[in-house]
């Protein structure tokens, strides 16, 4: 079968590699589509995502497809089924699995990372871990739950009410999902600070943002007027804006991610004297049902946000910044017809 394989930092190939040989509790999955993210950007360039990536392997951590075939103990799925995969497996094992945190995992693998994933025709992934879509949901979203439940994930560690303003910092394809899901959430007032005005201007159009700001044309994000405020850019300029954004109480999630070694400065006074709640957000766990009901339910429409469908050959040239300003792409593997 036709595999993406990155054989090294910065090289990919095409390579003719043999059909995963399942275990009892695998399923075999015929790819429909791979969404690509920053985490693949950064595994491509030989730095970490939620885990080390060794080369070679196949990426591909977002994916939906149609099950080809189940292992002998599988009971949750059956051949012919559509499906999405959440690619964190966790050992079950360790304290953070015992206490309820699985997401910190101490031996944490994930398809398309430390295992081979969607950039290929099959891929093999625990039955634990793959989930039926609802009849309509079709496979190019269904190939996105995976980053929306790591925005959901990030919602269930807040405590947002419906009378709060929430501002997201960020108008990169997670930022707009966050501007849908905070509404979905019950949240009024949604706010979106960002540096493309065709991105600013469709969030508004589209949903329902009140305000925009175009920090790279001088707009001036408002300080302490946010009950809710998620960082989703991951530079340092842009998290210290989330803290002086945030009002007396508020909630700072800082879901962006960083350099390994940025560091940002904040005010220890204003946190203490704000009461500010500041939240790190990792991976995904226990996301993917809300994450799918909430494209079922039309509360989350990301066609809008998919502005690229690429073939295994543009690969390269998207994570190589080839391709321009692309705002989320996925591969398409087998399609539709998977």
């Amino acid at each position: 079968m036709e595999a993406l394989v990155l054989t090294d930092k910065k090289k990919l190939e095409l390579k003719d590699i043999e059909k995963p040989v399942l275990k009892p509790d695998e399923v075999l999955i015929h790819t429909a589509f791979a969404g690509i993210c920053g985490t693949d950007h950064a595994l491509y360039a030989g730095e970490p995502g939620s885990a080390d990536a060794v080369p070679p392997i196949v990426l591909g951590h977002e994916n939906s497809g149609v099950v080809k075939e189940i292992g002998s103990a599988v009971t949750n799925v059956k051949v012919g089924d559509r499906v999405s995969v959440d690619p964190n497996i966790y050992c079950g094992q360790c304290k953070f699995c015992h206490t309820g945190r699985p997401e910190l995992c101490e031996n944490l693998s994930a398809i398309g990372v430390t295992r081979d994933g969607g950039f290929e025709e099959y891929f093999a992934a625990p039955a634990s871990v793959v989930y039926p879509i609802p009849d309509n949901v079709d496979l190019k979203s269904a190939a996105i739950v995976e980053p929306i439940s790591c925005a959901i994930h990030g919602m269930k560690l807040l405590k947002p009410s419906p009378y709060q303003k929430a501002l997201v910092i960020g108008d990169g394809f997670m930022g707009e999902l966050f501007v849908q899901i905070l509404q979905a959430y019950g949240i009024h007032q949604v706010d979106l600070a960002g540096i493309v005005d065709e991105k600013l201007k469709m969030n508004k159009d589209l949903f329902n943002v009140k305000n925009t700001y175009n920090t790279m044309n001088g707009d001036k994000i408002p300080a302490g007027e946010y009950d809710v405020v998620i960082e989703a850019v991951g530079m340092p300029q842009t998290q210290e804006s989330a803290i002086e954004s945030a009002a007396r109480g508020g909630q700072v999630l800082m879901f962006g991610v960083g350099g390994p070694d940025a560091k940002f400065e904040m005010n220890t006074y204003e946190v203490f004297q704000k009461q500010l709640t500041i939240q790190g957000s990792f991976i995904n766990p226990n996301a993917f049902e809300d994450s799918l009901a909430l494209l079922s339910s039309g509360k989350l429409n990301v066609k809008p946000l998919l502005s690229h469908e690429l073939d295994y050959d543009q690969v390269d040239d998207f994570v190589n910044g080839r391709l321009g300003v692309v705002s989320k792409a996925v591969v398409k593997i087998g399609g539709e017809e998977a």
